[in-house]
């Protein structure tokens, strides 16, 4: 079972924006992005139709949201640091 993707407004508007460069076909940008042709005809679509509206978007996480993210992610690497420590130091201790 796959995890459905989502983009931020910035990466569609970007995408669609190199569709409409002269010689770049909408296929080549897909692949070059890592998604589907379909998709973003709908992106294009959306924004012929409803402007600087078109991606509207949830918005930024509040700063003390970022911070808690960051602080979780941290202390992973500094776990996994802590485990390779110890597989080491049973590894040296052993005659």
């Amino acid at each position: 079972m796959s995890k459905r993707r989502t983009y931020d407004r910035e990466f569609k508007e970007q995408a669609v924006q190199l569709t409409m460069q002269e010689g770049v076909s909408t296929a080549q940008v897909a692949r070059e992005l890592g998604i589907t042709p379909e998709l973003l005809y709908k992106w294009r679509a959306r924004r012929k139709a409803k402007g600087e509206q078109a991606f509207p978007g949830k918005g930024r996480r509040p700063a003390s949201e970022e911070e808690a993210w960051a602080l979780r992610r941290e202390l992973e690497r500094v776990r996994m640091e802590r485990d390779i420590l110890k597989k080491a130091l049973r590894v040296l201790a052993q005659p």
